[in-house]
């Protein structure tokens, strides 16, 4: 029987059949994927085959080949990786600029490996209704970086409702990835985009300024009408890039990829080659010395003491 996994609850998976079912399943065997080793060989989104037993839950015999997913290094096992979702039409990153605060290399480094997987992201800039003047400049700034990239943003209050009818335009119709922080406001959001879902929020600390986790599992919250998922993930306080071989970085910066071009060395690392169009662009401010710095912290990624580090 064929299905798609809607929920992840560690060793169990929902999976809903096509004919409607919610069976709890589990992984037939020691599941291994084209080489991947994973924390989670099965994903939500995934769409799996299962063979259902005599006391209604069911093996998960098969997985079929995924268009997309989005990936990370394991927390805890350095040379193992974690896929937060698969065949995404989308993903919208959630972003705050206070309160807490999103690093940028934690946002570029969300945005290159999306970009490794073909994913499209939306970048949601919450909690404008809590910005200073010059939080608000900041937020203005980032905005202008990213989006003069390629990256569509949306800036947003989901305790106001500001901005949030835009975002259900673009749901429509779409499997979405929703991300970011612990903290930055990704259950309030999905409560406003799909009333009913009662996800639960908590509180910033205050102690720390941080995310407190709310979301403990992955799940597919369904659109009204079906038209489409919003799959809801635990916060992360980290991004680890995986599997990411020093010479593909180049091409998940789309601005440092067009610069690139014009590099004198065609094996350029963009490091401290004479005739590197790069470093001159950042020199000369067409590329954002964040970006780059972003660039260069992913260039360190196959040093094993940094597989620890948060991001």
């Amino acid at each position: 029987m064929r299905g798609l996994v809607v929920r992840n609850t560690g060793f169990w998976y929902t999976v809903k059949t096509d004919d409607g079912q919610l069976v709890d399943s589990k992984v037939k065997g020691n599941f291994r994927l084209k080489g991947i080793r994973s924390t989670n060989p099965v994903a939500v989104g995934d769409w799996v085959h299962i063979d259902i037993n005599r006391e209604g839950t069911a093996f998960i015999t098969e997985i079929e080949d995924r268009k997309n997913y989005i990936i990370r290094k394991s927390q805890n096992l350095s040379k193992q990786s974690h896929i937060i979702a698969a065949n995404l039409d989308q993903a919208m990153l959630v972003i705050t600029v206070a309160h807490p605060q999103t690093s940028t290399t934690f946002i570029d480094r969300f945005l290159a490996s999306a970009e490794a997987y073909s994913v499209p992201v939306v970048l949601v800039f919450n909690k404008t209704d809590l910005l200073t003047d010059e939080e608000r400049h900041y937020q203005d700034m980032m905005v202008t970086l990213y989006d003069n990239i390629g990256y569509p943003c949306h800036q947003v209050s989901a305790l106001t409702g500001d901005g949030i009818d835009g975002l259900r335009t673009l749901l429509s119709g779409k499997v979405t990835l929703l991300s970011g922080n612990s903290g930055v406001g990704k259950s309030t959001l999905l409560n406003l985009l799909i009333p009913g879902t009662e996800a639960r929020v908590a509180d910033i600390s205050e102690a720390h300024d941080t995310g407190m986790h709310t979301t403990t599992f992955s799940e597919m919250v369904p659109l009204p009408d079906n038209n489409g998922y919003v799959v809801d993930t635990p916060g992360i306080k980290g991004f680890g890039t995986f599997n990411m071989e020093p010479e593909e970085i180049t091409s998940y910066f789309p601005e440092i990829f067009k610069f690139s071009q014009d590099c004198r060395f065609a094996n350029c690392t963009h490091t401290h080659e004479p005739g590197c169009a790069v470093i001159e662009a950042v020199r000369n401010h067409y590329i954002a010395e964040s970006r780059y710095e972003s660039y260069l912290g992913m260039l360190k990624d196959k040093d094993e003491s940094k597989y620890r580090e948060a991001y």
